[in-house]
């Protein structure tokens, strides 16, 4: 017959581990680091660009800016190590000579004050700078 103290012992030994266990695999982000909204947040745009092609991203979750010929916005969210777009409403002005990849945009990754612009099928469309 087992003494009753040893039998707890092992009880509490075995849940701290199974605890240990699994707050390390909820810690574990296979993806890379998560982001913080702060990571995110302030005006990021294509240097050089003319006319300017940039994106205001907000703390309360929307974003708006401009592919160079159509005014966008629209919302985001961050997942893990990735920012999320919601679907840009967008002006509809014709212009000739520019490049509206912007607007194509469903996510994007940040790697400091980068922002690598997605489309379709997580497929690089453009790249972002942050300035503020």
């Amino acid at each position: 017959m087992r003494h009753p103290r040893a039998v707890v012992a092992r009880t509490i030994l075995l849940v701290a581990l199974a605890g240990a266990a699994l707050t390390a695999c909820a810690g574990d982000d296979s993806s890379g680091s998560s982001l913080k909204s702060t990571d995110v947040t302030g005006q990021w745009n294509e240097p050089d660009s003319k006319p300017l092609v940039d994106l205001l991203f907000l703390k309360n979750g929307t974003v708006s800016g401009s592919d160079g010929c159509n005014q966008l916005n629209g919302t985001w969210k961050i997942s893990g190590s990735t920012v999320e777009l919601g679907p840009f409403t967008a002006t509809m002005m014709a212009c000739g000579d520019v490049d509206t990849w912007l607007s194509g945009a469903t996510s994007a990754t940040i790697d400091g004050k980068t922002m690598t612009v997605l489309g379709d099928s997580d497929k690089k469309i453009g790249t972002l700078e942050k300035v503020s």
